[in-house]
């Protein structure tokens, strides 16, 4: 009996963009585990849109706010963009945003009724999903942008900047509004993250007959690839790639950052 069912191999196909027949082996190839199915669909080259891997689509609306040093984005969730972009369901986003920026992450408690409320109007599955909340040290200065589309937000940034000025923060919070990293340094992603990527990449590598002799070279220059599009101060500048986040940053430096996508 296969470890794996019709609707695994149908989940891959649709996570990785591969053919059914090459989804079906690599979940044969690694008793059913899907992580390990998608890793090797990319090793033998047959993965058309890896980078969708795991991801899940979803509905909603993300609001930003700020209140004295503190700013919050609130991302609140439904199961179509039609309720997505009411204006009753971008109205409570809005306004649980600002009270997390006034009070804290529980504060969204506050509102659990009228969750409930439009829940029941709008017919459809509703529910708070990511809150985040900065508390702004002494002498950092707040980056913000909010990206909205057809009436409601969908990609919510903030960043706490150190010795710059409020626009270079503003710059960089709509950089990564467009770059998407997924950590501030190199140094913040997990040991175990890179060390499946570098096997990846050496088996990549190693599939497409390169001699054992450049391996190495090959490998850390596809690793500084991956680094590049994870790791913010890495990345090319959005609006010039031909310098870097920290060239742009110069003496500056980011304290953190938070991004909430909907969808993402």
């Amino acid at each position: 009996m296969p470890s794996f069912t019709a609707k695994d191999v149908q989940t891959l196909r649709q996570s990785t963009g591969a053919g059914m027949m090459d989804s079906k082996r690599a979940l044969e190839a690694t008793d059913g585990d899907m992580e390990a199915a998608r890793r090797w669909l990319r090793e033998q080259g047959l993965a058309g849109a890896a980078k969708r891997a795991g991801r899940q689509a979803s509905q909603g609306a993300v609001a930003l706010a700020a209140d004295g040093g503190a700013a919050a984005i609130v991302e609140l969730r439904c199961e179509t963009d039609f309720v997505a972009k009411a204006d009753d369901f971008v109205s409570l986003v809005d306004e649980l945003a600002a009270l997390v920026a006034a009070k804290g992450e529980e504060a969204v408690s506050e509102r659990t009724e009228a969750i409930d409320d439009l829940r029941t109007k709008l017919k459809e599955n509703i529910s708070v999903g990511q809150v985040v909340r900065f508390v702004l040290e002494e002498g950092t200065e707040l980056g913000t942008y909010l990206h909205v589309q057809a009436g409601r937000g969908v990609n919510a940034v903030l960043v706490e900047l150190r010795g710059g000025s409020a626009e270079l923060a503003h710059d960089v919070a709509v950089h990564i509004a467009f770059a998407r990293p997924a950590y501030l340094r190199r140094d913040d992603v997990p040991d175990e993250e890179v060390a499946a990527e570098r096997s990846t990449v050496e088996n990549i590598a190693r599939n497409e007959g390169k001699p054992e002799a450049a391996m190495a070279k090959v490998v850390e220059g596809r690793m500084n690839g991956w680094f590049k599009e994870r790791v913010l101060l890495e990345q090319p500048y959005a609006r010039d790639e031909k310098r870097t986040v920290t060239q742009l940053l110069g003496p500056a430096e980011v304290v953190r950052f938070a991004q909430v996508v909907v969808g993402g």
